[in-house]
């Protein structure tokens, strides 16, 4: 009977909680949002330069979101739990 009960009462413990996980996902999407603003400008003739290659969008805005969303992710990842009470 005991172990029965031991096993009902057996909750996992996951590393991170529900908000940890909230950021890692906006974190994520910054990320890939700034991977899709650095594609393009290219030129389809290797002979024709393509000066939209050094858009500020490119250059600027894409690395500045990347950088942005890592610093998200280590946020969510450095992020305290709340303190439960355990009975």
């Amino acid at each position: 009977m005991g172990e029965k009960k031991r096993k009902e009462d057996y909750k996992p413990d996951f590393v991170f909680e529900r908000k940890n996980y909230k950021f890692m996902l906006i974190g994520v999407a910054f990320i890939a949002l700034g991977f899709i603003l650095m594609t393009g400008g290219g030129s389809d003739d290797p002979n024709v330069f393509n000066p939209e290659i050094y858009n500020w969008r490119r250059i600027r805005l894409a690395p500045a979101l990347v950088l942005l969303g890592f610093a998200i992710e280590v946020y969510a990842i450095l992020l305290k739990p709340e303190n439960k009470e355990e009975n």
